[in-house]
């Protein structure tokens, strides 16, 4: 079984820069692709981008241009690097395996105006 553990948010201003990480531990052979989710108040849960073992990376919104995945395998760690942040980013940031289905506890990102 696979734990995922978020780190990295927090309360920030209009234009500030984030990283979050995502550090898998456990048994982490069955990991594959991993992606970072968001989910705002109110709102569904929607996918902001996925990265293979092989660095092959996918953007939710390819216009966006602020926000950057990249991977670690030797820590097995993930990360999002969020530039120019936006009040409409604020969300809770989570993490997924896929290949183990699992999920991350979440850290929240808050961008005030």
């Amino acid at each position: 079984q696979v734990q995922l553990v978020e780190s990295g948010g927090g309360l920030v201003q209009a234009g500030d820069s984030l990283r979050l990480s995502c550090a898998a531990s456990g048994d982490t052979s069955c990991i594959s692709v991993m992606a970072w989710y968001r989910q705002a108040p109110g709102k569904d849960r929607e996918l902001v981008a996925s990265i293979s073992r092989f660095g092959t990376t996918h953007y939710q919104d390819r216009r966006n241009g602020r926000f950057t995945i990249s991977r670690d395998n030797a820590k097995d760690t993930i990360y999002l690097r969020m530039n120019s942040l936006k009040p409409e980013d604020t969300a809770v940031y989570s993490c997924y395996a896929v290949g183990c289905d699992s999920w991350g506890q979440g850290t929240q990102v808050t961008v005030s105006s």
